[in-house]
């Protein structure tokens, strides 16, 4: 885990609550506050009844034999795409095997520029803040339906904020489409509010990253999540990289999943792409 920020605190509170790994490594320069987050989390051991080693480092190598390496924001210091961009660099020299999972709801760009400029293969490299957008989306029309949020599918595609597309033709609810259960002010009311959901805050972007990295670390696979993709070919988009919906395996993405889509949402999806 790079950085100890509020996300990166709460990514690696929700992976040790969970218990499905070894350890976490919390990495940051600010090494106390790194220490201090650590020590909380592995001291709710005895409460949550998990047995997941947490421990605190200041530098970059102890990504090394990592199996997936998330990268947040720092919790002082220089912020920005370089800096993101430098500490991707160090994971690409002391890691070239784990995936890497980009969580910043910010981080569009870094998984663009990861594969462009340190040439990281593209199948390693994600975003998982669609992922959390996606589950918000869950939620918003879970509550309209007055069903559980897991009972809803949709996918979110394009270049968030500005150029979000959600293929509402092809979202469903209890296995049903949308189109057949809410009237047409009723979806357009929900259309009206997604927007409004992003960026995802730090609990659904643990919840959405933390999923992710059980699924590459596990080997279990999972197929459906939205994520921030580096594109080649696919939508006929390349060199830019989009919120898509893929199929993550151990060694990340093996399959970018294409929706059915109208005319109107593939030219807003096109429309994205070239933002």
């Amino acid at each position: 885990m790079i950085g100890a920020d509020s996300l990166g605190g709460a990514i690696a509170h929700k992976l040790a609550a969970r218990d499905r790994f070894t350890e976490i490594r919390l990495i940051d320069a600010a090494a106390g506050i790194a220490a201090g987050k650590a020590l909380d989390i592995q001291q709710a051991a005895a409460i949550e009844s998990f047995h997941t080693r947490v421990s605190a480092h200041c530098d970059l190598g102890a990504v090394a034999g990592a199996s997936v390496v998330v990268l947040t924001r720092p919790v002082a210091g220089a912020r920005g795409d370089d800096m993101d961009l430098m500490a991707l660099s160090h994971v690409a020299v002391f890691n070239r095997r784990a995936v890497i999972v980009c969580a910043d709801p910010a981080h569009r760009s870094i998984v663009r520029r990861g594969v462009a400029e340190l040439s990281v293969p593209r199948r390693r490299l994600i975003g998982s803040a669609p992922a959390a957008y996606q589950s918000a989306l869950k939620a918003i029309v879970g509550v309209e339906l007055r069903c559980s949020a897991s009972e809803v599918s949709v996918a979110v595609l394009g270049t968030p904020p500005q150029h979000l597309v959600i293929p509402w033709s092809a979202a469903t609810a209890r296995g049903y489409p949308l189109s057949s259960q809410l009237s047409p002010s009723r979806l357009g009311r929900l259309q009206a509010r997604a927007p409004r959901a992003w960026p995802p805050g730090p609990y659904a972007g643990a919840s959405a990253t933390a999923r992710i990295c059980e699924a590459v670390a596990g080997g279990s696979g999972m197929k459906g999540l939205s994520v921030f993709y580096a594109l080649d070919g696919e939508f006929d988009a390349r060199g830019t990289s989009a919120a898509v919906t893929v199929e993550l395996g151990t060694a990340g993405v093996t399959r970018v999943l294409e929706p059915s889509l109208t005319v109107q949402e593939r030219v807003q999806l096109e429309t994205a792409l070239l933002a």
